[in-house]
């Protein structure tokens, strides 16, 4: 028979509940990214919009100003516009997969990763990581496919794009801008409840950030509008990727230096994932909506 004696000598912690495992940073990054990418490849709709309309305009503008544009060095305007629309599927992927987090708000999964014992930064970092991984995907298949249409007749020849000497440098500056325009989606998209107003925003802040990086035309010496494109972040994005991409030296020596062009990427992408994870942390009633 057991006494009360014998009873408690039983170790009291035994018996008392082990909290939860805290997940570190990392393992809610992977999951996140994945569920990302996941959700991505189940909607191939948005694989063919977010590479049919960039090689679309590439090839149309390409053949309607062929003839009246000669960029620096005598430059075509389908090769000048190649890295431009590199950037432009960049844009498109990374800002339209960060329209998820109004989804996922809408459909309570955001909420539920509020409350989880997960640090902040692991739910901004897993939602911008998916989407640059997303953008990075499909900037290499443009560039795959780009110089491909040369052989069939669609598009002059190019002497610029992706090769085995630059690949690396190219991958991971479009992995640096892809990096920074996902966490700036992130920022447009976290306050939003709705996704008309995300896509109005994008229709009059991000399509001229972009026609004002030097995608569409070069700055020049066109007064303020000059000064615009110089003060626009993705300029340099844009820059960097004509100086990887283009062989010839003298059509990039007017751009910005290389080292200016990764400083202010590099301090972008900075500065809008701070401010991503400040915004998250925020205690707010929106978060809980």
């Amino acid at each position: 028979m057991t006494t009360a004696m014998e009873i408690a000598r039983v170790p009291q912690a035994s018996t008392r509940r082990q909290p939860p495992a805290v997940p570190g940073l990392w393992l809610p990054v992977y999951t996140l990214a994945l569920r990302e990418l996941t959700r991505f490849f189940r909607q191939r709709t948005r694989i063919v919009g977010a590479l049919g309309q960039p090689i679309i305009f590439w090839v149309l503008f390409g053949a309607g100003l062929h003839g009246s544009f000669r960029g620096p060095a005598e430059m075509s305007y389908q090769e000048y516009f190649f890295p431009g629309v590199a950037a432009m599927i960049l844009m498109f992927t990374a800002i339209y997969s960060t329209i998820s987090i109004i989804e996922d708000r809408r459909e309570g999964f955001l909420q539920g990763v509020l409350v989880a014992p997960i640090p902040r930064v692991s739910l901004v970092l897993g939602k911008v990581i998916g989407g640059t991984i997303l953008a990075v995907f499909q900037a290499l298949v443009f560039l795959t496919v780009g110089p491909a249409l040369t052989w069939i007749g669609l598009s002059p020849e190019l002497h610029s794009g992706l090769t085995w000497q630059n690949a690396p440098a190219l991958i991971g500056f479009l992995a640096l801008v892809g990096f920074s325009l996902t966490a700036l989606g992130y920022l447009i998209a976290w306050p939003m409840d709705s996704t008309h107003g995300f896509h109005a925003l994008m229709s009059v802040f991000l399509m001229p950030m972009w026609l004002l990086s030097g995608s569409f035309f070069p700055a020049g010496e066109s007064g303020w509008l000059s000064w615009v494109i110089r003060l626009n972040p993705l300029t340099y994005g844009v820059a960097g990727l004509r100086r990887i991409m283009t062989t010839n030296p003298a059509a990039v020596e007017s751009l910005p230096s290389w080292w200016l062009c990764l400083t202010v990427t590099t301090g972008a992408a900075v500065c809008y994932v701070g401010l991503a994870v400040w915004m998250t942390s925020r205690r707010s009633a929106h978060n809980a909506r």
